[in-house]
């Protein structure tokens, strides 16, 4: 019985008859909504929470529609519809954002009703991606494949966003609520950082009910009160082992405190973490389980048959019989430099002999991280048919995942991605960056967030150097809502406004997680470390001027390859070994100097 719930191969999941009804219903619920506001029948306050509640926002210069892609899966069916919206409705692209999800930057307020009903047609839409409400459930991108997988979470993310959909307790939470859900035993979805994480594990205490799960019944790690934006936390821990048939009903406990005690008077201390913090991580968990006391074995506890049900709904990957090791792929591999220095970062282990997962970057020198033109997601739809199986995923690092490639492939496949400028061989690496739209397009930004990591690409295009400085992630945000993950970069960097004018602070020593972090030595000026590796980025001193920002960011590579003790010693190793002090002093003493020797320089002309 465990076996066929919990190591199950998914792929894409098949609206049911309710799943389509419930689509094709908001659909034309929302097209009424918008033609009586265009008639001026509903005010711009009436109005206002109907669109955010079907991902339409009202942008610096246009309106931006949010669309779904649940847990980061894509059929190519469904990538061939945006790239028709991006050509029919947008200016010709995309944005693929940090929840997995895209945006389309440019469409008409009256369009967007049928832009919603064309992606009806394909089980896709906008619902809660936006609003006080469950956001797009996130996980890790390599769900179903990864060799150290626990479960296949996205069976469990499908259980939350059927649970979440339109639920009619928690449709108007205090604040935006958003939950991640890891599978395996890396944390790749950073699960510390949400309002909620779910980490599956296994029972420490024996093997399951069937006698032969190893390890003992699958359960989840409860992780709460997570965040970036203006307030920064790391989560905590409420519940080490909930078994999973408790998943929903621990977590309407969860919501039910939230609801309960979350503040609705100030929008800035409304998210579930501040209100953990304020009651304390231990209070809140008894809160939560005293709750769960009324809740725990009612409706809501998930039963064998329902996981069943729900991962009946995904199709089966037919995976071919394969050799574990491609004696011409080995070949190719010696042969061609630049072959192997994609297959080295954009390749990744499959669990299934003979098949690797590929990363296509979107982070080619000069383009926008993140963006894709239409003829580009058509291209990527084509690779996915010919090459994975007919899917593809989105990362929360903006990227796209082709999940199911034959090694014997890989190469034709990076030939065909390099035509495309898709083969930038630099997954996990400085110009690998993660980056929000900033103030070229978004209200809220106090800065812009595209031409910085444009002119850090520029500076850093050499791969070989690339290569030396090693692992190193550095995220970008235009404000303090952190839609770029800038807390949780190696190197971060924050748009703020200082007297009308954008600037931009600096921090270092972040993490999100995917990797157990060497151990801190509790310096002053070192960020300290939550569970799993999540840690929080420590600014380094007042902000710069955009056009200093490469300079910044040379000066902080100058020190940590001048300081680390090898070459397998990563930037945020170093950062945590000396704390945040050589750095600050070598980027500003570098910085005074530059700037003493401009005067001089005047003061002679």
């Amino acid at each position: 019985m465990q076996a066929s719930i919990f190591a199950g191969k998914t792929a894409m999941y098949r609206y049911d008859e309710i799943d389509q009804r419930l689509v094709d219903e908001r659909v034309v619920q929302f097209r009424d909504q918008t033609r009586r506001f265009l008639a001026g029948k509903l005010s711009e306050d009436d109005f206002r929470p109907l669109r955010l509640r079907n991902g339409l926002y009202i942008q610096r210069y246009a309106p931006m529609l949010r669309v779904a892609i649940p847990y980061g899966l894509l059929a190519t069916r469904q990538l061939r519809t945006l790239a028709h919206i991006a050509r029919k409705w947008d200016r010709g692209y995309g944005h693929f954002s940090t929840r997995q999800n895209i945006q389309f930057n440019w469409p008409k307020l009256e369009d967007v009703p049928d832009i919603l009903a064309e992606l009806a047609k394909v089980q896709m839409h906008a619902i809660q991606t936006s609003g006080n409400s469950v956001r797009n459930i996130t996980t890790d991108h390599f769900a179903g494949i990864a060799r150290d997988e626990i479960v296949d979470s996205f069976v469990w993310c499908e259980l939350l966003r059927q649970w979440s959909t339109f639920h009619p307790e928690f449709s108007y939470l205090p604040r935006k609520f958003k939950i991640a859900v890891n599978g395996a035993e890396a944390d790749r979805a950073a699960t510390f950082l949400h309002d909620v994480g779910l980490h599956a594990v296994r029972d420490p205490r024996g093997t399951g009910s069937d006698g032969a799960s190893p390890g003992g019944e699958i359960g989840f790690r409860v992780i709460v009160g997570g965040g970036m934006g203006r307030t920064p936390i790391i989560g905590h821990v409420i519940n080490e082992f909930l078994p999973w048939p408790h998943l929903l009903t621990y977590l309407e406990a969860i919501f039910r405190v939230y609801n309960r005690y979350g503040r609705r008077d100030n929008i800035h201390k409304a998210r579930i973490k501040i209100l953990v913090k304020a009651r304390t991580p231990e209070k809140f968990r008894e809160e939560v389980e005293a709750e769960w006391a009324h809740l725990k074995d009612g409706p809501s506890t998930l039963t064998a048959e329902e996981v069943r049900r729900v991962e009946g709904r995904f199709t089966r990957p037919a995976y071919g019989k394969l050799a574990g090791d491609d004696a011409g792929h080995a070949a190719r591999l010696a042969a061609e430099p630049a072959f192997a220095a994609w297959a080295r970062r954009n390749v990744h282990p499959h669990k299934v002999p003979g098949y690797a997962a590929v990363t296509l970057s979107l982070k080619k020198t000069g383009v926008p991280p993140g963006d894709a033109t239409a003829d580009q997601m058509d291209a990527v739809a084509d690779l996915a048919d010919r090459y994975s199986l007919g899917e593809l995923r989105v990362s929360h690092e903006q990227n796209l995942i082709l999940a199911d490639v034959r090694q014997s492939e890989l190469h034709a496949l990076w030939q065909a991605a390099k035509a495309l400028g898709f083969a930038t061989p630099n997954i996990g690496l400085l110009t690998n960056i993660i980056c929000c739209p900033g103030g070229d397009f978004c209200s809220l930004a106090n800065a812009k967030s595209i031409p910085v990591a444009q002119a850090i690409q520029e500076r850093f295009d050499d791969l070989d150097y690339v290569y030396d400085i090693g692992e190193l992630d550095l995220n970008i945000s235009g404000c303090m809502n952190s839609c770029g993950h800038h807390h949780v970069g190696h190197i971060g960097i924050l748009g703020v406004d200082k007297n009308g004018e954008e600037w931009y602070q600096i921090s270092i020593g972040g993490n999100q997680g995917r990797t157990t972090p060497s151990p801190l030595l509790g310096k002053e000026g070192v960020p300290q470390s939550g569970g799993g590796g999540a840690a929080l980025g420590k600014v380094i001193g007042p902000s710069f001027a955009r056009e200093q920002i490469p300079d910044v960011i040379e000066q902080l590579i100058r020190v940590y390859l001048g300081r680390r003790e090898s070459e397998e010693e990563r930037f945020i190793d170093v950062v945590w070994r000396l704390g945040i002090d050589p750095f600050k002093e070598h980027v500003y003493g570098s910085h005074h100097q530059r700037q003493a020797s401009r005067n001089r320089s005047l003061a002679a002309a």
